[in-house]
């Protein structure tokens, strides 16, 4: 079963930086095409990066310019660098594939507040 573990979440000021990971595990066959997401209180869940198993990128127009997702394949890892950060971008942020599996992990808590 494949397992998902987000951390880096934190407490910043706006104009702030964060480096999220992901570590994901439990697959025999490495992972696709994967995404980062975020659920702020009371909205959807929505998709926030993703990138292709070949390092294609795609952002959300809220996000573009501001974040960067990468990954790493040999540690089957997932990273979004948020930089110029806004009070909008507050929410619980999760990684998964894209598109999503049923399975989400317990996401990283990012607040923006001065």
């Amino acid at each position: 079963q494949v397992q998902l573990v987000e951390s880096g979440g934190g407490s910043v000021q706006p104009g702030g930086s964060l480096r999220l990971s992901c570590v994901a595990s439990g697959s025999n066959y490495g992972f696709g095409n994967m995404a980062w997401y975020r659920q702020a209180a009371e909205n959807k869940r929505e998709l926030v990066a993703a990138i292709t198993s070949g390092g294609l990128t795609d952002y959300g127009d809220s996000v573009q310019g501001r974040f960067t997702i990468s990954r790493d394949n040999a540690k089957n890892t997932i990273y979004l660098q948020m930089n110029s950060l806004e009070s909008e971008d507050t929410a619980v942020y999760y990684c998964n594939a894209d598109p999503p599996w049923q399975s989400w992990g317990q996401g990283t808590q990012v607040t923006v507040s001065s």
